[in-house]
């Protein structure tokens, strides 16, 4: 989602969370990336630096506040805002792994 300029709307209730997302130790290609279970494009929504992945936009979590996490514990109401997770699928030791919900710095 991004406006006229190119920029990213963060929707109210989420954050911009980074770019950059670590490959767990030892990750050889091929690497494939998902956001939210949707496979992105190397070249276009990201690249493989080093041992990062480097994504071309900001990567949008939720906020929750102590009130929303307790009410969502206690099971009162879901939460239905914008929180992309990031999962790595890669070799290691030649056999296929996924690393799941990986954390996201700037």
């Amino acid at each position: 989602m991004s406006d006229s300029t190119g920029e990213q709307k963060i929707p109210e209730g989420s954050y911009a969370a980074g770019r950059r997302v670590a490959l767990p130790a030892g990750a050889e290609q091929p690497i494939l990336v998902f956001v939210n279970g949707q496979q992105q494009v190397e070249g276009d929504d990201y690249d493989v630096v080093g041992n990062e992945v480097v994504f071309t936009r900001e990567i949008i979590k939720e906020q929750l506040s102590f009130a929303r996490k307790a009410a969502m514990f206690f099971s009162v109401f879901g939460t239905y805002r914008k929180h992309e997770t990031i999962d790595v699928q890669f070799q290691l030791a030649g056999k296929t792994e996924l690393a799941g919900d990986l954390p996201v710095r700037k």
